[in-house]
Formats: C-alpha cells, structure tokens, sequence
C-alpha cells in the first residue's frame, strides 16, 4: 500500500468555476429516471482524457456540492474545475427527487442505495457515450463514497475514489457523532435505542422521543436509515478488485482518519491519501483543531477545495491511465 501524507497548505490551483470556460466547455446532460429524467452537468477539457463521475453526501446536497443546511460556495463545482485544469473531465447530477432531478420519483425518501447505485450506472454510460471514454472513475463524497462501493466495478468502472467516506456502518458514525458532543449526554439513551431498532430494521415511534431527536428519525427517512445501515463499507471495498483511492482530511468533524484506514486495511493494494489540515468539505482548515472555524468553513462561498485533495485524485487517475 502507497502511504501518501500530504504537505498542508491552502489551495492555490483550484480555478473559480468562471475560468472553466478557457479550457473546457460545461454542459447539461441527462439520464432517464424512473419517472423522469435525472439532471447533470458534464464538465469536459478539449482533448481526452480520464473521466470521474462525482457522487454526492448525504441529504440535500445538490450537483454543485451545495447544501441548503448549510454548505455553500459549490465544493463539487470547484472540485470538478481543478481536475479539468488537469485534464480531467468529470459530471455531476442532482441526485433522484431533488433539485433539477425532482421529477425523477414522487418522493425523493423513498430510495435506497441500490437505488443511487443504479443511477450511478445509468451516468458512467452517459458519460462515456458524451466524451468516449472506455471507463469512468466513480468518486464518492461522504455517504456518495458507499454508494460509489455498491456500484461495484465492471467494463465501463476504471476504480473507486472513496473522499472523506466512511469505513463503518452508518449507525456507527451516528452513534460516534453523537457521544462525541457532550450536550447530547441527556438524549443519548434515546438516540442509541432508536439506532438499535433501526439497525434491526424495525421503525421507532418519534412520538416517544425528545424533540432534539424528531428531524433525526423523522418518519419519512426511517425506511431510507433501515436501508442505510446494513452497508459495511469495509465489507464491500473487500469484494471489489478495481483500483481504489481513499482521500481523507485529517480534520474532518464527521468522518475520521480511523475510518479511511479501515477501508485501507479492507483493500491493502488501495491508495491511501491522508490530507493535513483538510475538513470534512475538502477545505483547509490549519491543524490547530479548532472546531468552530472548522464549522464555520462550510457556510464560506469563497474558500476553495483544497489543492492537496486535488494532486492526490488527478495524481491517481492520471497515472493508472
């Protein structure tokens, strides 16, 4: 296994989405969903090159990476214009039932990762049908990076690129994320009993619980966590022989250096990118652990992706060409 720690520094070489234009052209594209089309954005260089399908978090996270909760200045968007610079093209879709994708299903919680996995499939064939390529990389953000792993591999997958992704079961990040703030200590009970029962897929009365807890567990995504949790991560980066990447900053709030080594110990012949003083949305935050700035990064529009998480994705494209 390749250990690569990266030096930190703040991102100089990732372009503003305006400059895109000077070498690639950026253009919509769509896929049929089950009862409507599913909306992208190809983002293409002039000569070719490796492609990367960029597959969203959790929640409503649109194409450009941003976040109504309270991410914004387009993390995807400005992922997808440093790799370009590097001649790398990339699309990236709202996922089904949200955003330009909202009249792909009725509703947009009744889904289940086999379900984004399938879309996923349904974008590597039109991606390399729009640039012709013989196989696209499928990079997974967060929750994106389990979807990417349930893709699995075949013809038209050059590998897996795993960025800031979990190597546990959800419920597990949950419950971590949860014990990690002291102020929970009073619902925590409720919380890890809720988790229980979900894990055994069975759903909870939030009728019950505090209503610290009630957007948590609200009826409506139940079926969606039920479906969520009984993913290993790790279990299924085992089953897959396609190249594989594993990005992770080292001052990510939600998911932990420990989980990329878990996917890295499941894969011994994957990359391993460990990037200094980068947070959970691929900005550099410094190593100083201070959490509210580190907070306060995802709601800056002008802060860049770092440069680091760029050299490592187009260093490992590039060379497995």
């Amino acid at each position: 296994m390749d250990w690569i720690r990266m030096s930190a520094r703040i991102a100089v070489t990732t372009l503003a989405v305006s400059a895109a234009s000077a070498f690639a052209a950026e253009r919509e594209i769509t896929v049929p969903g089950p009862q409507g089309a599913l909306h992208g954005t190809l983002l293409k260089p002039d000569a070719p090159g490796p492609v990367v399908l960029i597959i969203p978090g959790s929640g409503p996270t649109d194409r450009d990476g941003n976040n109504p909760l309270g991410v914004r200045g387009a993390p995807y968007a400005k992922l997808a214009n440093a790799l370009a610079a590097r001649g790398i093209a990339s699309v990236r879709a709202d996922k089904r039932g949200q955003f330009a994708s909202m009249g792909a299903v009725v509703d947009p919680n009744a889904v289940t990762i086999a379900d984004y996995a399938a879309d996923a499939q349904s974008w590597v064939a039109a991606a390399r049908a729009a640039t012709g390529a013989p196989c696209v990389w499928l990079l997974g953000h967060s929750e994106g990076g389990l979807v990417a792993l349930a893709t699995g591999a075949g013809p038209g997958i050059c590998g897996h690129i795993l960025v800031a992704a979990s190597g546990r079961p959800l419920g597990s990040v949950i419950r971590a994320q949860l014990r990690a703030n002291p102020a929970n200590a009073p619902i925590l009970a409720q919380a890890e009993g809720a988790l229980d029962a979900l894990e055994a897929g069975k759903r909870v009365d939030t009728a019950v619980l505090h209503p610290a807890l009630a957007n948590l567990f609200a009826p409506a995504v139940q079926g969606y966590l039920i479906d969520l949790f009984r993913h290993d991560p790790a279990m299924l980066a085992k089953r897959l022989s396609a190249p594989m990447l594993i990005v992770q900053g080292d001052q990510d709030l939600q998911i932990g250096v420990e989980d990329a080594r878990t996917l890295a110990a499941a894969r011994p012949d994957a990359v391993l990118a460990i990037i200094p003083g980068v947070n959970h949305v691929l900005r550099q935050v410094g190593t100083s652990g201070d959490r509210a700035a580190n907070l306060a990064s995802y709601g800056n529009a002008e802060l860049p992706v770092d440069a680091g998480v760029v050299d490592a994705i187009a260093g490992f494209v590039r060379g497995k060409r």
